[in-house]
């Protein structure tokens, strides 16, 4: 069994079935959720999000929304301005372009604004539970300072964890996500509380 296969066994044993921290009732409130957390804690996302979906409740609704009313909404989230921009035209092409329905597949996705590789695999594995990996700054750390990837980008990051998990992938972005996020914090790290520091290259150095 490789270094990969006793970290994954690990983290589907500690995690199991693990899911999203946002709250969504719809495709449509997913993919907004997706959209606002990037570089925002999922927290601060839901405490944002109900004002948001009860004025604009839908993608219609959202594609004839005034610019100046999302960013009211949502200005406590980082990087807002540009966020209401991307809400309001990711909204407008799903309705002229899709038919109001949100697409389902990588390619479609991130056609729309402010979608990325990312954000688009963490829909997919949220909605479908598809075999996908995402890479976010606690799975990025967290791959890192296990040796799983020595990668300088997210994308070839993600590329290394699919390469090495195979399986159970969306189950694995989520576990690491809040592995990353609860215990091997970016400061001070709870490493007495780690069921993985015999993997962690970062623990090695300090003993």
């Amino acid at each position: 069994m490789t270094k990969a296969d006793h970290i994954k066994q690990l983290l589907l044993t500690h995690f199991s079935k693990p899911t999203t921290e946002l709250r969504f009732s719809t495709l449509y409130e997913l993919l907004v959720c997706v959209m606002l957390s990037a570089q925002c804690t999922d927290k601060r996302v839901n405490l944002i999000t109900p004002a948001l979906f009860e004025a604009y409740p839908d993608v219609a609704s959202l594609a004839n929304a005034k610019l100046s009313h999302v960013k009211m909404l949502i200005e406590s989230c980082s990087f807002f301005n540009n966020k209401a921009a991307n809400l309001v035209k990711m909204a407008q092409t799903v309705v002229s372009e899709f038919g109001g329905e949100i697409p389902l597949s990588e390619s479609e996705l991130m056609r729309l604004s402010g979608v990325g590789q990312k954000t688009a695999h963490v829909v997919l594995i949220e909605w479908c539970g598809a075999n996908l990996m995402a890479v976010d700054t606690h799975v990025f750390r967290l791959s890192h300072r296990l040796g799983l990837s020595r990668a300088k980008t997210p994308e070839a990051t993600e590329a290394d964890l699919t390469r090495k998990f195979k399986t159970d992938l969306n189950y694995l972005h989520q576990a690491m996500v809040l592995f990353g996020r609860y215990t091997c914090k970016a400061v001070k790290p709870k490493c007495e509380e780690c069921f993985l520091s015999e993997f962690c290259e970062t623990w090695k150095k300090k003993i």
